[in-house]
Parts: C-alpha cells; sequence; structure tokens
C-alpha cells in the first residue's frame, strides 16, 4: 500500500506530484514558484518548488492529496513509506504541520503561529511540510502574514495550501505558489472507493456516489449512515411538495431544522471525544469537579466547538442547496428530454410530475434562486430568510390544482 492508495480519480494529479517527490529526493532543490501547472503537463513542467496549491472542488480530495504528498515528501521516498504514511494519518509526524479551521476564517494568529514553526529544521524527514486546509478562509490580512513566509521560505520547508480555486487567493499569493488543479472523479471511481475502502456494497455505493455528485467526503457519510440518507431525501420531498407561500415559509424552517440536525449528528461525538481527551490530559476524572487553574482551558475548547457548530450548520445549509440543485436540475433533464441519467434516480416518478406542472424556464429561475441563497447566506443574510426566498420560487403547482383555482 502507498500514500496514494486511497486517492480516486486524479491519476494525472498523483503521477505529477509523485514525479516532483522524486525530482526533489534526487537534486534535493526546490524550483521556481508561480507556475500555473496542470496535472497533465509533461515531467520536465513536474519539478519540485516549496510551495503548492491544490485546488478543486468540494469533495475532490485536495487535502487528501496534500497528505499524500506530504508522505512523499517527509519520507524522500516517492510512494512513501509505512511508517511515515501512518503517522501522517495519524497527524502526529514530528515534521508535519496543519492549519485548519473550525470556524468560518482561518485566524490570524493561527497563521504566525504556523509561520513560526516552518522555521524549524526536519527533525528526522527529509522536508518539513505545512498544510493549510481551506486556504480560501483566509482574510486578506492574513494571506499577508503567510505572503511575505512564501517569498522567503526556509530551505528544506515545503508549503500546500488547499482550496477550491486559485481565484479565492489573493493574487500576489497564486504568483508564489505552483497550482496543481484536480478534476471531479467519476461516480464509477468514487463508488469503487467505497467499495474498496468501506466494504460498501455495489448498489449503495453507486448511488451514494451519485447523490453526492461524487463528492467523496459527502458519498462516504450517505454510504454508511441511514440517518443521512433519510434526511436528504425528507429535504427533496419537501421542496417537492412546495405549492404555496405559506408552505415555502413552513419548509424553509423544516430545512434549516434538518441541517441542524446533520450538523449536530457530524459535530456531537466529536465533541464529547474531545472534552473527555482534554480532561483526561489535565489529570481528571469523569464527573470531577474542574479547578478555577484549568477552567480557562475548557473554556477555549468550548469556544473552538461553538465556532465549529456555527461552521458545521453553515456547511449544511449548503448541501441542503447543493442537493435541491441536482433536483431542479433533473427537473430541467426531463423537461428538455436531455436523454442523459438523473442525479436523483429514485425520485423519478415524483420529478415527472412536478416536471410537467412547470416549464423548463420556471426550473432555471429556480437554480437561479439556489444560487442565489448560496452567495446571500454566505454574506450573513439570515438563512431562514434566505431559504423562504429560495423556496417561493420553487412553488409548483399540479395541473388539476391550477385548474381548480
Amino acid at each position: 500500500m502507498t500514500a496514494w492508495s486511497e486517492l480516486t480519480g486524479q491519476d494525472a494529479a498523483i503521477a505529477m506530484l509523485r514525479h516532483a517527490a522524486a525530482a526533489s529526493v534526487a537534486t534535493g532543490a526546490t524550483g521556481a514558484p508561480g507556475t500555473q501547472t496542470d496535472a497533465s503537463a509533461a515531467p520536465s513542467a513536474q519539478q519540485m518548488t516549496h510551495s503548492w496549491l491544490i485546488t478543486g472542488p468540494p469533495g475532490s480530495g485536495r487535502s487528501n492529496l496534500a497528505y499524500a504528498f506530504a508522505t512523499a515528501l517527509i519520507s524522500g521516498d516517492p510512494d512513501g513509506d509505512e511508517a511515515t504514511r501512518t503517522q501522517v494519518e495519524a497527524r502526529s509526524h514530528p515534521d508535519l504541520h496543519v492549519l485548519s479551521t473550525e470556524g468560518v476564517i482561518i485566524r490570524v494568529h493561527d497563521v504566525r503561529e504556523i509561520v513560526r514553526r516552518s522555521h524549524y529544521a526536519p527533525s528526522v524527514g527529509r522536508h518539513r511540510v505545512i498544510i493549510v486546509e481551506d486556504a480560501d478562509r483566509m482574510t486578506e490580512h492574513t494571506s499577508n502574514v503567510l505572503l511575505k513566509e512564501l517569498e522567503e521560505p526556509p530551505e528544506r520547508t515545503v508549503w500546500l495550501l488547499c482550496a477550491p480555486s486559485d481565484a479565492d487567493l489573493i493574487p500576489t499569493i497564486r504568483s508564489r505558489v505552483r497550482t496543481v488543479r484536480l478534476q471531479v472523479p467519476s461516480i464509477d471511481d468514487v463508488a469503487a472507493l467505497l467499495i474498496r475502502r468501506d466494504g460498501v456494497d455495489p448498489v449503495l455505493a453507486e448511488r451514494a456516489a451519485r447523490e453526492a455528485q461524487s463528492h467523496i467526503g459527502m458519498a462516504h457519510r450517505l454510504a454508511t449512515s441511514d440517518e443521512a440518507r433519510s434526511r436528504r431525501e425528507e429535504t427533496l420531498r419537501l421542496t417537492l411538495g412546495v405549492r404555496s407561500a405559506s408552505g415555502a415559509v413552513r419548509t424553509a424552517a423544516r430545512l434549516l431544522e434538518i441541517a441542524g440536525e446533520d450538523a449536530k449528528a457530524i459535530t456531537e461525538l466529536r465533541d464529547t471525544e474531545e472534552r473527555e481527551h482534554a480532561l483526561r490530559s489535565l489529570g481528571l476524572s469523569p464527573g470531577q469537579a474542574v479547578p478555577p487553574a484549568l477552567r480557562a482551558q475548557l473554556k477555549a475548547l468550548e469556544d473552538d466547538q461553538k465556532r465549529r457548530a456555527t461552521r458545521s450548520l453553515r456547511d449544511g445549509i449548503d448541501r441542503i442547496l447543493v442537493d435541491l440543485a441536482s433536483l431542479f436540475r433533473d427537473l430541467l433533464v426531463l423537461q428538455l428530454d436531455a436523454g442523459v441519467p438523473l442525479v436523483n434516480r429514485e425520485l423519478e416518478p415524483e420529478l415527472r410530475v412536478s416536471a410537467a406542472s412547470a416549464t423548463p424556464s420556471d426550473s432555471l429561475a429556480t437554480l437561479d434562486a439556489i444560487q442565489e441563497a448560496r452567495t446571500r447566506i454566505e454574506g450573513n443574510v439570515q438563512p431562514v430568510l434566505a431559504l423562504e426566498a429560495m423556496l417561493v420560487s420553487a412553488i409548483r403547482r399540479p395541473d388539476h390544482e391550477r385548474g381548480a383555482a
């Protein structure tokens, strides 16, 4: 098993980064940053450099690819040795540092701290690797703190930034990194990964990959959680059933509840485990009163968990909107008789009824409204108001109901 074994649908990117890792071993040098590099580039263009940006749509495996590349760089083996791979997977290797956020933005304090650590020489590995997940969550001020470091990097430190698009970062950072663009893996590739890695039944794996629209993390959740599948189906059926403005208001409230339930399911177990671990590390038994001198540490943990809950809820609402986009995409496919596969194939009977009650222009308008809702929520509009406005555009009434009206 190599560092790259659990990645899927990114053969060209893997070949490129594996070649770069091999080049770093052969020459011990890093190339110039600021190169816009497609994964299909010739090997001569796939040289090593000190700073990389891995871009791709959500669920394409940006972070997983970064950790695999880190394993190869730290170990000095293009395929990564087993001991290094195990430590990198556990995020416990002394030459690996990860900057991620549980909140909406990456804080400038955290960037300054990771920059400080980047100046340490590798302790046991060939390189010290800094991974910045969700680099698009840096503000301009925070990005400028990192910028100086990318201009004058330590000799054996490699920065790996991950973001949906290079356009999500300020131009001065883009000019100092080499960009690797990932593609959306196919449904078959994601399903094969679920079968191979998680032992999922092939039929369920295909459905999960299709409904997740090739988002690897979401496909895993849908394949392994009955509750997640049930919540997704409820959101689609509720939306198809919107018949009036009052119905849109009720449905918006329920969608917000579903997003909260989904977010709670993701964070609750992790929060409990983190608190228990923190108590043990402080020498406290379960149920024991926390001494005043230690309360600040637990308060910091609770604050981090609250920020994670806020982000998880926002992500849950966005997942619902992405699922609804797939729903109205399917309606448009049926209305235009496009002859392409449906994402929500299991709902085809209900989709055909809904498709007959509106025009393609109506479906396009709702797709625009869904994107507008995503933009509004990103801009801190109250989610329930954005959902209500979106669902009003989704009102559909069958012919017999419109005739009665």
